[in-house]
């Protein structure tokens, strides 16, 4: 993963490069309406700006999200603590919702390790006027048997601190194993391709809004699907989230 992060108001869809540029020691301040999301995670956020395609699914339902994110390269929820700038964003603004990652977690060490951080952050994410959401991540292509450790993960944390357990990992899951056209990985087998990153925002969007996210039209950035895929993509999100209550 690029060791790389950002703290700063997102647009839809910035370069990569550009993003890098956008490094700020402060939030802008956030504006008075809408839904407010921060992130706090790694290449798995960052990688085509997560928290900005969730800004442009809300577009294209008619809703208004306003995405944060603090993302470092190869962290976890510990080095995030340590590191100090996803209190100060906690600490610095109100918040509706926190969408917290780190990798696969799948070990029995790893998965306690995950829920030891999210319980860590629980108290500052409470405190910002936010509810703490566990963005279910997945393992790498070359290892589908982590698939259950890692959902047990997400959602045991997010048991932990009274969160959302977000399944996009999941979701993924079904697209590897059913839907093996939908390019829904980069070609590292790890990081999501544009239409991964599309997938997981459609989970996140859903589980935060308590709206379907099937019928909805394309949203911004994403004109060249056809309407074939982006129905496949909206039903893998839905049926994730029915399936992970």
């Amino acid at each position: 993963m690029p060791n790389s992060w950002f703290l700063a108001p997102l647009a839809p869809f910035v370069p990569l490069a550009l993003a890098a540029c956008l490094q700020t020691p402060t939030l802008a301040p956030l504006p008075a309406t809408g839904t407010r999301i921060l992130f706090i995670g790694n290449s798995l956020t960052y990688q085509n700006d997560l928290p900005a395609v969730i800004s442009s699914v809300a577009l294209s339902a008619n809703d208004t999200v306003h995405a944060r994110m603090v993302a470092f390269g190869n962290f976890a929820l510990e080095d995030h603590w340590n590191e100090g700038s996803a209190a100060r964003a906690l600490r610095g603004n109100r918040w509706d919702y926190v969408v917290m990652q780190q990798g696969p977690s799948s070990l029995p060490e790893n998965q306690a390790h995950l829920a030891t951080w999210s319980a860590q952050f629980a108290p500052l994410i409470t405190a910002a006027g936010a509810r703490p959401v566990l963005y279910q991540v997945w393992p790498a292509r070359t290892r589908p048997q982590d698939f259950p450790g890692v959902k047990a993960a997400y959602q045991n944390a997010a048991t932990q601190v009274g969160g959302l357990f977000a399944p996009a990992g999941e979701a993924m899951r079904e697209a590897l194993a059913g839907t093996p056209e939908l390019a829904v990985l980069d070609i590292d087998g790890f990081h999501p391709s544009p239409l991964g990153t599309l997938l997981a925002a459609y989970v996140i969007y859903e589980r935060i809004s308590g709206r379907p996210v099937t019928g909805l039209p394309v949203p911004p950035g994403y004109g060249g699907l056809t309407p074939a895929t982006l129905a496949r993509v909206q039903a893998l999100a839905h049926a994730a989230v029915l399936a992970s209550p």
